[in-house]
């Protein structure tokens, strides 16, 4: 019987595994590292917590919960080599779901790739525009740290090449469609190499 259900629950594993990563199974390794490398030998220093600390006082400044096409991040990781891709996740919630699970390993095995073992990546979370700016932000934080603490756990990415930014709603996919699930991504930034 012990043996019976745990086959069972193996089976019901690769199940939701294989029926839910359709959308996201052609993401490969190959894709990643094509749009990743390129910075050679330019390194990119960056504070996340003056980030962190410069967007949440935007958003407490502008007290305004309208969609304003905000922070100016958005231009600066666009010019460094970057990835975006759909993390699934629960409503509300920050935890990866299973079929996100073969994204990740495409993307730690990118960053395992010779071509970008050296290098450091920034995880920036993005939400769409349901609920508060200040909580969103919060939300996509917690995310970005749900697919840093994943890569370094399950994928064993080097903890000091991965560093972690939630932006919350403040840099839209489609700020014509705030509340669209086209919003909800993570990006993955090139930092260049390690410094």
């Amino acid at each position: 019987m012990k043996m019976f259900v745990s086959a069972l629950l193996a089976l019901v594993a690769a199940t939701v595994l294989a029926g839910g990563a359709h959308a996201q199974s052609a993401i490969s390794q190959n894709e990643f590292i094509k749009d990743l490398q390129g910075l050679g030998n330019r390194t990119t220093v960056l504070d996340v917590n003056k980030m962190r600390n410069d967007v949440l006082l935007e958003i407490r400044t502008e007290n305004t919960e309208e969609n304003v096409g905000r922070d100016s991040y958005l231009d600066y990781f666009a010019n460094l080599p970057n990835f975006n891709v759909e993390i699934l996740f629960d409503f509300d919630s920050d935890v990866i779901k299973p079929e996100s699970y073969r994204v990740l390993g495409a993307m730690a095995d990118a960053l395992h790739n010779p071509v970008l073992s050296g290098d450091q990546f920034l995880i920036v979370g993005h939400t769409d525009a349901k609920g508060k700016r200040e909580y969103n932000l919060g939300l996509s934080q917690r995310r970005a740290d749900a697919i840093r603490t994943a890569l370094v756990t399950f994928f064993r990415v080097p903890e000091n090449r991965l560093k972690a930014f939630g932006l919350g709603e403040e840099q839209l996919k489609d700020p014509a469609n705030p509340d669209s699930g086209v919003n909800r991504r993570v990006q993955l930034v090139n930092l260049g190499p390690l410094p």
